[in-house]
């Protein structure tokens, strides 16, 4: 009888817990231009278009999955079908996005997205969460200036590494 009532509880927390829709719409605002600036980039994200992360600058691209999010730094392919299901993104830097010149350069891209991908996996494959989120938070602090890690939303991290916003939030405020 335990058991039964135990499971009937875990489904009511996570049916209440995980919305229908993504945390980020939710959690962080963003000023007019911004978010006008971001629905361009999602714009040609959704284009089909495979577009290229400028790889002569400190920039990057974070696209919004349903329930999680990826990080395409330079040198990454954004777009096409690969990022069709994207819903949202967020520039870092100042993003530059280059229309690759050759079917080799467009296979070079693909390469450096997988690359920026098993960077992010080998971070979440760490058990301890707030490990995870010292070493995501670590390796932004190492590309990008301070101000800009500063700035971005704990979601933006959590939905990087599979934590909760929380974590990220206690383990910033630790940090410092």
């Amino acid at each position: 009888m335990d058991s039964e009532s135990y499971r009937r509880y875990q489904a009511a927390m996570v049916s209440t817990y995980y919305p229908e829709t993504i945390l980020v719409d939710h959690l962080f605002m963003t000023d007019g231009t911004e978010e006008s600036y971001a629905s361009e980039i999602l714009t040609l994200v959704h284009s089909g278009e495979v577009l290229v992360v400028n790889s002569r600058k400190r920039n990057g691209l974070i696209l919004f999955k349903r329930y999680h999010a990826e990080f395409a730094g330079p040198g990454a392919a954004v777009g096409g079908s690969y990022d069709s299901d994207c819903e949202r993104v967020m520039p870092i830097g100042n993003l530059s996005l280059l229309t690759p010149e050759s079917h080799e350069d467009r296979q070079k891209a693909y390469l450096i997205r997988r690359q920026w991908i098993r960077l992010i996996r080998q971070i979440t494959e760490n058990p301890l969460p707030q490990q995870r989120v010292q070493k995501i938070l670590d390796q932004f602090e190492q590309y990008f200036p301070l101000s800009i890690v500063t700035q971005m939303p704990d979601i933006v991290f959590a939905l990087l590494v599979g934590v909760l916003p929380q974590t990220v939030s206690i383990v910033r405020r630790l940090g410092n």
